[in-house]
């Protein structure tokens, strides 16, 4: 009989597996979000220009408010586009 290690999987066996969520910004010490940084911004932007929520982001609610108002004066700025429809 073949055992577990013989067995080849047509999928990912991890797949439905639950990953745990951190905040990053709590994990790394990050205090101050720069709005300038336009790269980092894009981290928590959709395809369209929209904010990430926190249930896919994994921001504690402290630091998804102060991500939202970056994103919010980054595009004030025009550094960052309001609409997108191919931003990444």
């Amino acid at each position: 009989m073949a055992s577990r290690d013989d067995i080849k999987f047509l999928s990912n066996p991890k797949i439905g597996q639950k990953r745990d969520k951190y905040c990053r910004f709590k994990k790394f010490g990050i205090k101050y979000i720069d709005y300038k940084d336009s790269d980092f911004l894009l981290q928590f932007i959709n395809e369209q220009g929209k904010l990430l929520p926190r249930r896919i982001t994994g921001n504690s609610l402290k630091y998804q408010r102060k991500v939202a108002t970056a994103v919010k004066r980054a595009r004030h700025l025009a550094i960052l586009p309001f609409v997108a429809d191919g931003l990444k």
